[in-house]
């Protein structure tokens, strides 16, 4: 999920100014901060201008900054830890996923607190969407691991005879995780649980923007998990820096488009593979025919009842037919106040906007000259706060800053049309976004949609619950990201797939071998032809 806390820029080339990228234009707090290391986790602590003389023992920590070094000794200490095969074992395995289940249990109100504190979320929203998520993430290892990790059984050819053949799932090694703020408890564990199950050593890198629940994330494993196996680093732009600066075996990177550039490019230093989970304008296709009120419920729980919209997945603009624009915003209008009250700002189940800098960027996409007066709902806000009203334009020009990039936040243009099919040429025109969605009732249109709009996910007549969905891969496709995970896809995608045919010395026939003679050759070709008549006349020694 995406941060977007970058102004649009191109990445540097050679990475020779990624320091300086990430220094200029990542989103940070701006305070005095003081590092901390240790073997296990990075620390980041920040005092006010009112803080007390620092005591000789901050002094010591301070100068131990987590640099290039301390980076390069992490990771040879995890794939020592890795080499030696402890977690390469189903019970280490299993002993870890019980001791994520136990943490769960026991400090499931310190994790909501945290949440609360980063992004306000209400705290039912908290459990569902972080809470539960893990929980079910992990619950479904504990149950399918022996299963997942038992080699598959492969056919083999006549070329091979006597032989038999499996597919073998082994860790990769050494893998790093890069969280982001917005969902910061389970988009940094979803993927962890998927590298511990496929037998990996983990390296997490939690957002720096949530540092309650960063600062928890770093604790809490250090208390329940294998510390030789699975570590925490605390930070901000240098320890992200020189994490990418060493070789890892696999990366996991959730965040803004621009910074997955920079992931990339890093890890193909090293031909490290990547797994990308980025964003995109995620449309919402309305049709007439629906069930208002349903349909209009579950944008809202898709949209302002989703982290305030938050959300790389959350519904970013709506498409619909100009004659029912009306008919669909004043249910939107209706059921918003029937979830959030007249005055919504005031309302304790709606997520604030995680920072001042967020804050500014979409009052900046809603005060837009091309933007402002075509709000028809909402457009309230409160700085000291952080929160934005939930707010409806209605047919913003596509020139508009709102139409131009993602919205992540409160904000909800309508684009009108003629015809519901025209549609798809809007889509289309952009890249393709992570989710997609329609809400109707006419089965050809279902059909034409999943036919011809290409995005990472697609769900029809709801709204993000298809990540919560077991079986199904989370992932995008091209802008909208790479690879994929949730369930069996993460154990996979943290696993190498090794190809593995056994043989005997029983059979052992001459015509593989040199010199290859006439009878050699029908022989052979009868063989791989597959054609058993031919295959009898070369025993023969007949001619077809």
């Amino acid at each position: 999920m995406k941060s977007l806390c970058l102004q649009p820029l191109l990445v540097p080339s050679a990475l020779v100014d990624r320091r300086v990228f990430f220094a200029n234009h990542l989103t940070t707090k701006c305070f005095p901060k003081q590092l901390h290391f240790n073997s296990r986790c990075v620390v980041v602590s920040s005092y006010s201008s009112s803080s007390a003389t620092l005591s000789a023992e901050s002094e010591v920590e301070k100068k131990q900054v987590f640099d290039g070094d301390k980076a390069a000794l992490l990771v040879r200490e995890l794939r020592n830890n890795f080499d030696s095969g402890k977690t390469k074992s189903y019970e280490w395995r299993i002993s870890q996923l019980e001791a994520i289940a136990k943490m769960l249990e026991e400090k499931e109100n310190e994790i909501i607190d945290a949440l609360h504190k980063d992004v306000s979320k209400p705290r039912l929203e908290a459990y569902i969407t972080e809470v539960f998520q893990v929980k079910s993430s992990c619950n479904e290892a504990l149950q399918e691991l022996k299963h997942w990790m038992k080699p598959e059984k492969v056919s083999t050819s006549i070329t091979t005879f006597p032989s038999s053949a499996e597919i073998v799932s082994e860790p990769l090694g050494v893998v790093l995780i890069i969280s982001t703020w917005n969902f910061p408890f389970s988009l940094s564990l979803d993927p962890v649980i998927g590298a511990i199950s496929a037998g990996n050593t983990v390296v997490l890198k939690p957002s720096e923007i949530a540092p309650a629940t960063s600062s928890l994330l770093a604790n809490l494993l250090e208390i329940y998990l294998d510390n030789s196996a699975v570590r925490v680093v605390e930070g901000s732009v240098p320890e992200t820096t020189a994490l990418l600066d060493q070789k890892w075996d696999k990366i996991l990177y959730t965040g803004s488009a621009r910074v997955g550039r920079i992931v990339m490019a890093a890890a193909a230093k090293h031909l490290t593979p990547v797994i990308l989970e980025l964003g995109g304008k995620c449309p919402a296709v309305v049709d007439s025919n629906i069930n208002l009120q349903v349909t209009a419920r579950r944008i809202i729980a898709g949209k302002w009842a989703c982290n305030s919209g938050q959300a790389c997945i959350s519904v970013d603009y709506i498409i619909t037919r100009k004659d029912f624009a009306p008919t669909l915003i004043a249910a939107l209008k209706e059921e918003l106040e029937n979830f959030f009250g007249k005055d919504p700002i005031e309302s304790k189940d709606m997520s604030r906007i995680v920072s001042p800098t967020q804050f500014a960027r979409l009052v900046k996409l809603l005060d837009e000259d091309k933007a402002s007066d075509k709000i028809v709902l909402g457009g309230q806000r409160d700085e000291k706060k952080l929160k934005i009203a939930p707010t409806i334009l209605l047919d913003v020009p596509e020139e508009a800053l709102v139409m131009q990039e993602e919205i992540f936040g409160p904000i909800l243009p309508i684009i009108t049309v003629d015809n519901i099919e025209d549609s798809y040429g809007i889509i289309k025109s952009r890249p393709k976004p992570l989710a997609a969605y329609l809400f109707t009732n006419n089965e050809q249109l279902k059909k034409d949609y999943v036919d011809k709009i290409s995005s990472g996910g697609m769900l029809i007549n709801d709204a993000v619950v298809h990540v919560a969905t077991r079986g199904l891969p989370f992932g995008g496709v091209e802008e909208s990201g790479m690879g994929c995970y949730h369930g069996k896809f993460s154990f996979d995608s943290f696993s190498h797939k090794k190809a593995v045919l056994y043989k005997g010395f029983d059979s052992d026939p001459d015509i593989r071998y040199p010199p290859y003679t006439p009878e050699k050759a029908k022989m052979l070709r009868a063989i791989l032809d597959g054609n058993i008549f031919a295959i009898i006349l070369a025993l023969l020694g007949w001619s077809k």
